[in-house]
């Protein structure tokens, strides 16, 4: 059991490049810039959601004050994006989420982070691709007038309905990221050195796969996406103008359903926010991440949240709230207004917007799968990387043929909601892991076997010199003396006053930090349970909140009031972002994160933990013992620089 628990909180060092071997052949190619970075992530955040989101969030929700609703859950998503840039900058590795918490929580937290973001990309992903058929076919006339080939059929006997054109977009966006995230390949190049499985998606796709770099393809399907959002805010204001925004003259007022009804909405629209993250699992793959990372997650979420806020300004403004079309509000407002070209338009954009978000789905995922490889938690198969095209081809062909297999013949609309609980799960985590990197850091860090002889030498050599200077018989005398003098030397009020700001040493100082992150995560818990329990009563439900409140309120002053670990200067890479706010940013997205997941509904929670549940046997059976991390042993910090230059010393002089 002790051993078990051990194993739990196992974590990684943060410079995770100096642990791997030079020369490794799993190492991705830096390719990416800030302008790649933001059609990454606003591809994969601004999905088909928005051109239905609006219509429903104003007629159940918030009424005229959808653009309060979309400003507010933007500011949310905002907090975790702060967390997100400052981590990022300083691990730019592979694993997002996964590998922050590793390098902070513990490797038990790291694997559910992990396990979990696997099941939300091959669902995300199915998901979109089953959405893309239906708005292809209004080109063709309307529903069912696909071409036979990429229509829908049902299978009788199984009670199956097939779905050709999402299994055939899903191998398509496969094809593409397995030539590179900015690799352009001809066919002679691709025929040598590209997997067979390459070589049939270019007999199939002899146009779109190898002439053209995936990012740039997700960059030209963005920019055309936010040019239909334009068409939209550019001719509905016009229209706007022209009629008098009827819309903002609405018996019930600016507020219908009160301040709570926005607060609903925004906690509907917050899920339009989602997918920013997805620029921090190429967080390898970026020339500069320390300066690149911040500056493309911060943009993503701003040109989002602004293009979010100007369509729902023009869209309630043209149509009262009650009287929107709840599955085509932007389409329904212009025909509305005589614009029935409109809906062509407006269909372009949503499917653009669909491919869009198909690509940043199933982009991050092999990531995931080769950093928890890497970690030796999952097989060392998903850890390959292409020679030639430097990407985890394995991992996404894998990645590819599950999405596909999933949107050929599953109607993954009742699993939609799991797709919440990996990000939601994800950015808690990462709020934690900011207020453990400033308060209490690992101050040890794992030491690979290669080097512990280097360790166990140098701990020999320590020894002889003192056995040297003092002779045998008085070597454990002498040694007891010196500590007792180094005690006794902090000890001294001056040098103590030198030491240490605050009015508690350092080891009183990073109990009471960890007491109080623990505070914090298990009020938030206690006070988000009890709000969301209607059906406990009124008193009890008071009770239970104060009680949560109070520790939640007990563990951030506490924070508030001592002093951040200084060894926060040298985690990882300077130089990079730095999250501001410190703790109180980071308090509020646990808080907000952890309310939203709670109230994801039981059926949902029911079927992610059936996933949780496997993922724990996997671990069980196969990640502990095969874990990276199984024999190292853990040396403090500073040693442990030391062992790594004189070893980088040795191999230079060699």
């Amino acid at each position: 059991m002790g051993g078990g628990v051990r194993a739990l909180m196992r974590r990684k060092q943060v410079d995770s490049e100096r642990a791997r071997p030079a020369g490794s052949s799993n190492q991705l190619r830096k390719e990416l810039s800030v302008a790649q970075l933001i059609t990454i992530g606003v591809g994969s955040t601004i999905g088909a959601g928005v051109y239905v989101l609006v219509g429903t969030v104003a007629r159940e929700h918030s009424g005229p004050a959808l653009t309060l609703s979309f400003l507010i859950a933007g500011i949310a998503a905002a907090l975790s994006a702060f967390c997100y840039a400052e981590l990022a900058s300083r691990c730019p590795s592979a694993g997002s989420a996964y590998h922050y918490s590793y390098i902070c929580v513990g490797e038990g937290v790291a694997w559910l982070i992990g396990w979990a973001l696997i099941l939300e990309y091959t669902i995300g992903g199915s998901a979109v691709a089953r959405g893309i058929s239906p708005n292809l076919a209004l080109f063709f006339g309307g529903p069912d007038s696909l071409p036979w080939i990429l229509a829908r059929h049902e299978i009788p006997w199984l009670d199956v309905v097939v779905d050709p054109c999402a299994a055939f977009l899903v191998f398509l966006v496969t094809g593409l990221l397995c030539v590179g995230i900015k690799e352009v390949a001809t066919f002679s190049d691709s025929a040598r050195v590209i997997t067979p499985f390459l070589r049939i998606c270019h007999l199939i796709f002899p146009f779109s796969v190898f002439f053209f770099q995936s990012s740039f393809v997700q960059g030209v399907v963005t920019v055309l996406n936010c040019f239909v959002m334009l068409f939209v805010i550019i001719a509905g204001s016009y229209i706007g103008f022209q009629t008098g925004w009827v819309g903002y003259k609405v018996a019930g007022g600016f507020f219908p359903y009160g301040a709570n009804g926005m607060l609903a909405g925004s906690a509907t629209v917050f899920f339009a926010y989602i997918g920013f993250d997805s620029v921090a699992s190429t967080a390898e793959e970026v020339k500069n991440p320390q300066r690149d990372l911040p500056l493309g997650i911060a943009t993503a979420l701003s040109i989002c949240c602004s293009l979010y806020m100007l369509v729902s300004i023009v869209i309630v403004g043209l149509v009262p709230y009650f009287a929107m079309d709840p599955d085509t509000p932007i389409s329904s407002a212009f025909a509305r207004h005589g614009m029935h070209w409109a809906m062509y338009l407006v269909t372009t954009g949503a499917v653009l917007a669909l491919c869009s978000t198909l690509m940043g789905s199933i982009l991050p995922q092999p990531r995931i799968l080769m950093a928890m490889a890497r970690d030796g938690l999952l097989p060392s198969f998903f850890s390959d990387v292409h020679k030639t095209t430097q990407v985890p081809v394995k991992s996404t062909i894998v990645t590819g043929i599950c999405a596909a297999s999933l949107a050929f013949f599953m109607d993954v609309s009742q699993l939609a909601g799991m797709v919440s609980v990996g990000t939601l799960l994800a950015f808690t985590i990462v709020a934690v892991s900011i207020l453990i990197l400033r308060y209490v850091p690992p101050d040890e860090v794992p030491l690979p076997s290669s080097l512990q002889a280097s360790f166990r030498l140098s701990h020999e050599n320590d020894e002889e010199k003192l056995r040297d200077t003092l002779g045998d018989e008085d070597h454990e005398e002498g040694a007891s003396e010196i500590t007792d003098f180094v005690v006794e030397s902090i000890k001294d009020p001056l040098i103590e006053k030198q030491l240490y700001a605050s009015k508690l040493d350092e080891t009183k100082r990073r109990k009471a930090a960890a007491c109080s992150i623990a505070s914090v995560c298990i009020g938030v818990l206690v006070l988000t349970t009890s709000a969301s329990a209607t059906f406990l009563p009124f008193l009890v439900r008071c009770f239970v909140c104060a009680f949560g409140g109070l520790l939640l309120l007990t563990g951030l002053g506490v924070l508030c009031w001592i002093d951040q670990d200084d060894g926060r200067h040298s985690f990882g890479h300077s130089g990079g972002f730095i999250c501001p706010f410190v703790p109180l940013l980071p308090v509020m997205c646990i808080l907000i994160n952890t309310y939203l997941l709670i109230n994801l509904g039981g059926g949902t929670w029911m079927r992610v933990g059936v996933w949780l549940v496997m993922g724990v046997f996997v671990y069980i059976f196969y990640g502990r013992t095969h874990s990276s991390l199984t024999d190292v042993v853990y040396v403090p910090v500073a040693e442990a620089n030391e062992i790594y230059g004189s070893s980088s010393a040795s191999e230079f002089v060699a």
